[in-house]
């Protein structure tokens, strides 16, 4: 990590939603909130909580030097909607296949 960037993940007893127009997207209790420094808190959804049905792989991918290469899925009116680390890097592995998206509802 880079002098003053840190990263934490931790669960998340809190209720997790993706809505996307009147489509829920993803719900879950069992979420992870990543913590990253200069960003707000992410969570990543597990894939069984994810409508992966509805989503189509891009062929966007980022990388993060601190977590890895990201892939995308979107929808057809909503690109790049989701992402996640197929492969993240050892300090984040907890994150693996987990999905996270840009809009979320937390209770």
């Amino acid at each position: 990590m880079t002098t003053g960037h840190r990263i934490t993940i931790e669960s998340t007893e809190r209720h997790v939603r993706v809505v996307h127009g009147e489509r829920v997207l993803a719900e879950s209790d069992r979420a992870l909130v990543l913590h990253e420094t200069g960003c707000p808190p992410r969570y990543y959804i597990p894939p069984e909580d994810v409508r992966l049905d509805l989503l189509t792989p891009s062929g966007t991918h980022t990388y993060c030097p601190f977590k890895g290469t990201a892939s995308y899925w979107s929808l057809p009116d909503a690109a790049d909607l989701v992402w996640a680390y197929p492969e993240p890097k050892p300090d984040v592995a907890e994150i693996k296949d987990h999905f996270c998206f840009y809009e979320v509802e937390v209770r």
